[in-house]
This record gives C-alpha cells, structure tokens and sequence, in this order.
C-alpha cells in the first residue's frame, strides 16, 4: 500500500506504527487481527460476544455492519477512550456500487468501458460512504469469469483480464484517491483473492480447479492492477487453489501477493472463512485453522473468532512465530495511520457532511451518467429505436414498476424509495401529447396468469409501441445465486409471444446480473437493450436511450450463450488441434445441436450511428523488447447523430511456448464523435503487454509473430496487420 498521506511521509508513518507495536502485550496484538460484526449479517450465523466488552478490553481492531450512525461512533469512543491503549477501529461495510446513491452494478459498469467514469463514480461511493462514518469499503470486486450461472458474476468486471484490470485500478482511484488523509476516501479492498470466478458448475463456494497458466493469465491481472494501484487490503476467496483454501494457501498470499508483488497492505478473510478451514478438512480444528491462515499470510479474521481465540497459545507453545503476528499488526495499524484515525478518530463523524453529501443531487447526475453509458443495445432492428415522439407507449412487466429491482444485489444502503422506475423514467421523459399505458403483464416471479397476459396483449395492441421490461428480480443474482438455467425466468417468454402476434414493435428491456440465454428474443424481437440493474437513476437512463437523448454507446463485457449448455463460453478461448474452421467437416471441436459461437460477443453494443474505421498503421515492422510500437486507426461516424464508440484493439500471439488465446484485448479508447467527424485512435503495444505464464514459469513475452486486429466487438474485427517482437 503505497498511499501515503502527503502531510505525512511514510517513514514518520512506520516510526509511529513500530513505536506502538512495542507498547503491545501479545493479547492486544492479537486484538488487532480481530473483526467483529455488527447487526446485519452478510452470511451464515456466528457465534456472538459481547461487543461492548470485547473492545473495552482491547480485542477488536475492525467492526463490519454496525448498524448506525450513531452506534458506530459509540462503538469508537469505547475503543478510543476505555480500552488500555486507545487504538481506533476500523469500520468496514460491502459498498460495492455505491453506499446510498446506486450506479450499476459492476458488471453493468463495466459494459461502458470507461474507467474515467467508473472512478468518479466510486468516487461517490467513497464520499458517501466516509459520510456515514464508515472508514473501509469491502470493494472493488476484481474477481474474472466465464460462467454466467455463477451469481456473483454481477460483481465482477466480466470475462477478460485487461478491461477488468483498467477497471480494477479505477475503482481503487475512486475509493482511496490520492490521500487516505482525506474526509472523502475510504480504504479498499481487492476481492476475492484469487479465481473465485472459476467455480465449478458456476456453483456458489463450489471448488476450483484450474492451471498456473489460468490463473496467472487471466485471475490475477486484475488484483495486480488493484496492486499497482495502491489498494489498501485485499480479501481472501472462499474457494481453494490447487487444493488448498485461498486463506491458507502460501502460494497465493504469502508467496505471490506479499513477496513477488510487494504488497504493504493486509489481507482479511471473507466472512468466518478461516473456520472454514475445518470444512474443507485442511485443518482439524480452530487452532490448526488460526495457525495455516496466519502462516500463510493471512492477517485479519472476519467474524470467525479463530485468531483471538488460539493465536495467543500457539505463539506462548512456540508453534507460531510472534513476528508473524507483528508483521500482521503492524499492517493492520499502518492503515490506521494512513486514514488519520490516531489523529483524529472522530474524523469521520461529521453531521453536516453527511446531511449534505448523501444521495446529493450531483451523486445522482453521476449515477445517471454512468448508468446511461452502461446501457448495451443488442439488437435495434428497423431502426426501431430511438422512439420518436409515439401517441402511445404501452409499458410492460412487473420489473417496470419496482424501484427495488432496479437497484440490484448488494445495495448498502441503497433505498428503493429513491430509485427511478422504468416507468417513471418513461413517464418523465414523454412530452404531454403522448399517452403512457402501464399493465403489469406478469408477477414479479415472472409467472404471466391469463388476466395479466390479456390485459398485457389488450395493450399493447392499441399503443404504436411497447416497452417491455422482462428479465431477473435482484434476488436471482448475486452471492448464492447461481442458476442452472439462465433464460427468462417464468413465463415472460410466453408473454412476450403473446405481445408479438400484436403486430405491434415491441422493445425489450432486460434486468438482469448475468448474461441470460435468450435465442428466442434476439430472433423474434425487433430492439432489445441491455439494461443491467443500474441502480438509483435506472429510469432517467433507460429513457434517455429509448428517446434518444443519450446514443447507446455499452459494450458487453462478457459474452452471452445461445444455451446454458455452452457455458462457460469466452471470446478469448485456447486454439485445439481440431478447430472447427479448419478440420475436415464432423471433426473439428463442435456440438451436434448448437454452433460453438455465443449469441452476442464480448465487446458487442449497437449505436444509433454508424462508424466506419480505416488506414491502420503500425509504427513498424518489429521492435525490440524494451521498446513499444504504435498502432493508429481512423474512426469516423457516417451517421447523421452524435455518438461514442469503443474502439478495441486485440493482438493474436501466434506461436508460444504454450497455447495461446485466439485473440486478446490489449487496450481500448472510447471516443466521442460528432456526424461526419473523423479521428486518428494511436495504441501503444510494449512487450509488457504480449507477456503471459511462460513455460519457463514466468510472466514474460516471447519473441515472435503477433497479428494486431482492431474492431467494434471481438467478432467484428474492421482491419488487422502483424508485427514481430525481437529478442
């Protein structure tokens, strides 16, 4: 952790952070290795203590979940005045897309690939939540997948390894800033380290099971990034690696975080996963459980009561070594500093900076903003979308009218009351001549009785057009959420069946954590948008797209199946010896009843304009390794509306000392562009960004040929070229 507060260096920070270490007796240390919860419960029960009493005596360095304003300033005056040497607490909670003001979940941010606008809005994540008197923020989530069954795929960034690592560090920008010192930031946390994503079955706390290779190539980019970036802590996974629970694998924390990158932070468990231990059967009880996590570098136990419990008797019988102990301690109080809680602990407890600063008008036009550029539009056939100035819209589903599901999983504090509906946004953004139609068509579980169905189809058959909104409640995604099958749930296709024999267009609007199987829809609904659950300002930014006022500009951030069946699908797959475009036909790598291909690719999104790209050029032919080459395009928009598109630039390594990927992302621009506007998008390609796990066991690039493509998605690739990395 390198944030240091610029009103203080780091070494006064160390000097101050060694001078209290030495006043510690082992029980206070071991104290600091102790997080505690609050009311609310983030995961299966724990044993309770008396929390009062517990910090009196020094036990408690974090608290996680203190409901309340003020119950958390009790709960520090208690620490800073009564216990023996008046170390503040840390207070921790999950703000993972905001505290009070919603953007999109992180996968819905993600699709607008603009990390500018994912670090103002963590940003605003960071000041609210710093607001209420909380200090640590359980975020960003940095984990990568391919599964969409998994629930928590709405935490993550999505499939690929570099734009979740440019949204990575964003986020961790948006977070800490530039100075923990400051009333507005807030420490983050890295989670969850490390291959969470990959789950087998995409089952929730499943078990793990990938190479080297997986997990250097794509799972750790992004807590590297998050590394890199300054990040404060980091948590570890429930799951295990090659075997051995995340908490307590040596190769994972003590080995790669803390020795091979250098990270000066600490590490904290997920809830009560260092008892879990014993689950996993590595550990046959607490104290075996206290002492692998410890050993392996873990330093801080959440909720799970097995550090303060046994750390101090196996360190008096010699089985741990104190200086381990120290080491997570003075990590611990080294972040203490940093957020100038010894100066002042109170800091935080502001009345009028929290009246003000909560759910600000300005939180919300950014909520807005990120939310409307998180929008992906899939399909848009006939031009059926941007809706101009229809008599009638008829609004349908039960997800259109609840401020609940808009926010998603994981909300903080997030209140539906705040939340802008479907409805209302449409209903806001309508000028007095047109009539908007509102029916339910189906209940919230999806299930569409006949009454709503006829209702639903009576309708839309006397509206010019109808806005549809179907897809997942938020309680069908996020943690232990995972779904076998990920298609419309209930009977909204039928529904929707229903509705098309209207003849009347009809515009998909899907709410949803994960990508969803809809072969169905994207074959017989003319416009369909990809609308995540976007949070506080879901309305204002669904509108905005519907009526033009904002040109969709998302791309997706992961690749949505024709079928659950090809799960898990990615566009950055590995070659086989049989691939299906070159081996002789019934040979290649193929199903029987499906095509290999998704429905929609990673980096897929429609415009309402169209762009046009050419002259690429390559600064040169080859370069060396400790040198970099430019790679130019000219992107221009023939249309007649104004519109941002993602430029995306992937490189093929075509012979390495192990199977490389048929493509990969290596950087992308957003730009704006007015009609008929044409401009020059320069990349920069080092060697840095070819490397990956050698066969040397490395990461590293390796001399050879490289194709660069440049495109809209990574199916729609505009123009390509090659180049040669020399040794």
């Amino acid at each position: 952790m390198n944030t240091y507060a610029p009103h203080e260096s780091g070494e006064a920070i160390e000097d101050k952070v060694e001078s209290l270490l030495d006043e510690m007796t082992l029980e206070e240390k071991v104290g600091q290795l102790n997080q505690l919860n609050g009311s609310e419960h983030t995961g299966p029960a724990v044993s309770e203590v008396d929390k009062e009493a517990e910090i009196r005596a020094g036990n408690v360095g974090s608290i996680l979940n203190v409901d309340g304003y003020e119950k958390r300033k009790h709960f520090q005056r208690l620490a800073v005045e009564e216990s023996e040497l008046g170390i503040p607490l840390l207070f921790g909670y999950d703000v993972v897309h905001g505290y009070r003001t919603l953007s999109p979940i992180p996968l819905g941010e993600a699709a607008s690939w603009d990390p500018v606008a994912v670090e103002e809005m963590s940003a605003v994540a960071a000041a609210e939540t710093s607001a209420a008197g909380i200090h640590w923020t359980f975020g960003p989530p940095v984990d990568l997948t391919r599964d969409a069954r998994w629930g928590r795929a709405m935490e993550t960034s999505g499939e690929d390894p570099h734009l979740g690592s440019e949204l990575a560090a964003a986020r961790v920008r948006g977070f800490q800033g530039d100075d923990l010192g400051a009333d507005d930031t807030v420490l983050a946390c890295a989670k969850h380290f490390a291959a969470y994503g990959e789950v087998k079955a995409g089952r929730e706390y499943n078990t793990v099971d990938i190479s080297e290779s997986t997990l250097r190539d794509l799972h750790l980019p992004p807590f590297k990034a998050a590394v890199d970036a300054g990040v404060g802590t980091v948590m570890n996974a429930f799951t295990d690696h090659d075997r051995v629970p995340a908490g307590a694998s040596d190769h994972l924390v003590r080995d790669i975080l803390k020795d091979e990158w250098g990270f000066e932070g600490f590490v904290v468990s997920d809830w009560n996963s260092f008892r879990e231990l014993i689950y996993h059967r590595v550990a046959e009880d607490e104290r075996e459980a206290a002492q692998l996590a410890l050993e392996a570098g873990s330093d801080m136990d959440m909720v799970g009561h097995v550090f303060v419990n046994e750390l101090v008797e196996l360190v008096e019988d010699g089985v741990v070594d104190e200086a381990m102990v120290d080491d997570a301690v003075r990590r611990i109080l080294r972040a203490k500093f940093l957020l100038d809680l010894f100066d002042d602990p109170y800091r935080y407890f502001d009345d009028q900076r929290r009246d003000s600063t909560i759910l600000a008008d300005d939180h919300r036009e950014t909520a807005r903003e990120i939310a409307r550029k998180s929008i992906v539009m899939l399909k848009n056939d006939d031009d059926v979308l941007p809706l101009t100035d229809p008599d009638t819209v008829a609004v349908v589903g039960a997800l259109a009218d609840s401020g609940d599901d808009v926010l998603g999983d994981w909300r903080a504090q997030g209140n539906p009351d705040d939340a802008v509906t479907v409805l209302e946004g449409i209903e806001t953004a309508t000028n007095a001549g047109t009539n908007v139609e509102y029916t339910k068509g189906y209940e919230r579980s999806g299930e569409a009785p006949e009454p709503l169905r006829e209702q639903a189809v009576e309708v839309t058959a006397d509206a010019d057009v109808a806005v549809v909104a179907v897809g997942e409640t938020w309680e069908l995604s996020g943690e232990c959420s995972s779904r076998a099958n990920i298609d419309l749930p209930g009977e909204q296709r039928e529904l929707l069946e229903a509705l098309r024999e209207t003849d009347t267009p009809v515009v998909a609007v899907l709410t949803n954590g994960r990508p969803l199987a809809i072969p169905w829809l994207d074959e017989n609904v003319p416009a369909i948008l990809e609308t995540w659950f976007l949070g506080t300002e879901a309305g204002h930014a669904i509108a905005d797209v519907l009526f033009g006022e904002h040109n969709p500009s998302g791309k997706l951030p992961m690749s949505f199946p024709q079928t659950v069946g090809q799960v898990p699908i990615n566009y950055n797959h590995l070659p086989t010896g049989r691939p299906a475009e070159k081996a002789e036909p019934g040979w290649g790598t193929s199903y029987i009843d499906v095509p290999n291909d998704p429905l929609y690719t990673f980096g897929h999104g429609l415009s309402y304009t169209t762009f046009e790209y050419s002259d690429l050029d390559l600064s040169a032919a080859a370069f060396e390794m400790d040198e970099q080459i430019q790679v130019s395009v000219t992107v221009e928009n023939v249309g007649d509306t104004a519109g941002a598109e993602v430029v995306q630039l992937y490189t093929r390594d075509l012979v390495g000392s192990r199977t490389r990927p048929v493509k990969e992302l290596t950087g992308f621009r957003r730009v704006e562009l007015e009609p008929n506007e044409r401009r020059e998008v320069t990349f920069e390609i080092a060697s840095d960004d070819l490397a990956f796990w050698t066969a040397d066991e490395e990461v590293a690039a390796e001399p050879g040929e490289f194709e660069v493509m440049v495109g809209r998605s990574a199916d729609d690739i505009r123009s390509s070229a090659s180049f040669e990395l020399l040794d």
